[in-house]
């Protein structure tokens, strides 16, 4: 095995998640295929990424809608890697991303926490 490709995340909405992630986050649409039973297959990813990405999967029944937000328990479950920390975490903010805390440089890199539109918790950081 050579890689993680896709990672499950549950959403409330399709078409509102994707737009976060575009929009917000600045990732790709890289696929938004109609699945026929009014289920989508819709993938999203940061640009320039060639491994992992988000496989938007909308939530079926109330144990999965219980779970859109809260899937690491409340603890930073994704890491989104950047080159340039400061145009990111500006860019992101203006764009209205919420970030539950100042920037810090840590000896590991400059890192910020930021909750997608749900209330997952994700790191931004530029490694040292």
């Amino acid at each position: 095995m050579s890689h993680i490709a896709l990672i499950t995340l549950v959403v409330r909405d399709y078409d509102e998640a994707i737009a976060f992630y575009t929009d917000a986050l600045g990732f790709e649409l890289a696929e938004d295929t109609d699945r026929g039973d009014g289920s989508r297959w819709v993938v999203v990813r940061p640009r320039g990424n060639g491994t992992a990405s988000l496989l938007l999967a909308r939530a079926k029944n109330e144990a999965e809608r219980a779970s859109v937000g809260a899937q690491t328990g409340g603890r930073v479950g994704f890491f989104l890697y950047t080159e340039d920390f400061a145009a990111d975490h500006a860019r992101m903010t203006a764009a209205g991303v919420r970030f539950l805390e100042e920037p810090r440089h840590e000896v590991y890199g400059s890192v910020a926490v930021f909750q997608d539109l749900y209330g997952n918790r994700w790191d931004l950081l530029q490694p040292a």
